[in-house]
């Protein structure tokens, strides 16, 4: 082989790998976290679990968490309450609302719908607005945002064997009706 011929075979690489690389441009939008802290998309927002725990009641770090729970809601002997402080980024040219469903569900096909807090009286919980453009929830500057956590708070009462039966997905619907995010929680 010549020279100039592994020079062409050289440039015609290069130039192969130039063109792949550019059609790398398209934005890429995941819908299936494997973990937390992985960020999945619904509706153009992007939501990422900052963190999610067992919450415990005597614990005074906790109870800033459980402020405002209706007087109905007291657990079971077998539940504990679940917490996932969940984060939520604009980073489009255009408002959008945020997600206001979600789930959890374990291997067995149970599904548990969050408990919500009076917001006047917790200021840890989540909170669905319609996210400006390049802004993130829970706003900076807020408890939600300045604690260690950083999340906005969504509470769960759940059964204690259930947590079990992992993994456990979180489930953020669509609120237009497009594709859900379901992200597999860290028990």
């Amino acid at each position: 082989m010549t020279r100039l011929t592994r020079f062409a075979l050289l440039c015609l690489a290069s130039a192969a790998v130039l063109v792949a690389a550019g059609c790398g441009n398209k934005e890429e939008f995941t819908t299936v976290g494997h973990t937390e802290g992985i960020y999945v998309t619904v509706d153009d927002l992007k939501y990422q679990i900052q963190i999610s725990r067992i919450l415990d009641p005597a614990s005074p770090e906790d109870q800033a968490y459980l402020r405002g729970l209706p007087e109905t809601e007291e657990l079971a002997e077998d539940e504990v309450w679940y917490a996932i402080f969940l984060r939520a980024e604009n980073d489009k040219d255009e408002p959008h609302e945020m997600a206001t469903e979600f789930a959890i569900h374990d291997t067995e096909g149970t599904e548990f719908s969050p408990v919500e807090p009076d917001e006047e009286q917790n200021v840890f919980v989540y909170a669905p607005e319609e996210l400006q453009p390049g802004t993130l929830s829970p706003e900076l500057n807020s408890p939600a945002s300045d604690n260690t956590i950083r999340g906005g708070l969504l509470l769960f009462k759940i059964p204690a064997g259930a947590l079990g039966n992992r993994p456990l997905e979180f489930e953020i619907e669509s609120p237009s009706g497009g594709q859900s995010a379901i992200i597999d929680i860290d028990v």
